[in-house]
């Protein structure tokens, strides 16, 4: 992407039409769990919010996407992540291996369950 885009539709009608479906994936089920968010971007990411907090971002660069769900949440369920490569904040995926459902709803619950309790 050239310019930076100044909203999360902005940011999936610039990307590659296979990117854009699997992150719209993701968007759908993330709003789904969590019906209550706010969609914005944020260090250039698509982010959705929730109660005034960012819950997760989305990105997709050249050679894959990655999904930041939290720092806790990628602790908590470290043994469920083990065939993807992970940073503190990010998991990183392909087309050709997605995150399933049940993960990325794992995932999303932590997170919540923590933003719920105020954990900073």
């Amino acid at each position: 992407m050239g310019e930076k885009a100044k909203s999360v539709e902005e940011y999936l009608s610039a990307l590659d039409p296979e990117y854009r479906a699997e992150l719209e994936r993701i968007r759908a089920l993330v709003t789904k769990l969590v019906p209550d968010t706010e969609e914005t971007i944020s260090y250039g990411m698509p982010t959705l919010k929730y109660k005034n907090r960012a819950l997760v971002y989305f990105t997709a660069s050249k050679k894959h996407m990655s999904f930041y769900p939290s720092s806790w949440a990628i602790e908590e369920l470290r043994d469920q992540l083990k065939n993807y490569k992970t940073t503190q904040h990010a998991i990183q995926f392909t087309l050709d291996k997605t995150l399933p459902i049940r993960l990325i709803e794992d995932l999303v619950r932590v997170h919540v369950r923590e933003i719920d309790a105020n954990k900073q």
